[in-house]
């Protein structure tokens, strides 16, 4: 029974990697940088913000702080799913990693890098 429990959960955390993986690639980012934990988080964040609007460091603070970092998780992943076509809503699904970032990975979602204005 434990083998099958660590099977699926390898399954799972490969799928999310790999997903996450692509999705960087898509981003235009080196793949590996989805998998060093924190620097992740701030890569999707500088992908979805405007530059200078400063928002970058109070979503890094939200991801960070234990039992909010779910609602930041949230937040940073709507803002993804938005620069990738998708609603803003689907960004919720990222609570499901292993679903979310195989879909924006490899699905047929392109990712549009925000407006800057000058």
């Amino acid at each position: 029974m434990e083998s099958i429990i660590v099977i699926i959960y390898l399954a799972v955390a490969i799928g999310t990697i790999a997903g996450m993986w692509q999705t960087f690639v898509k981003a235009g980012r080196p793949g590996w940088e989805a998998i060093i934990p924190i620097y992740n988080i701030w890569i999707m964040i500088t992908k979805i913000e405007q530059p200078g609007k400063d928002k970058e460091v109070l979503h890094l603070i939200l991801c960070l702080i234990p039992c909010v970092n779910f609602v930041g998780w949230v937040i940073v992943n709507m803002g993804v799913a938005e620069r990738f076509g998708k609603e803003r809503s689907f960004g919720i699904l990222a609570i499901f990693s292993f679903i979310y970032f195989p879909i924006l990975g490899f699905g047929n979602a392109r990712y549009t890098p925000p407006v800057t204005s000058n």
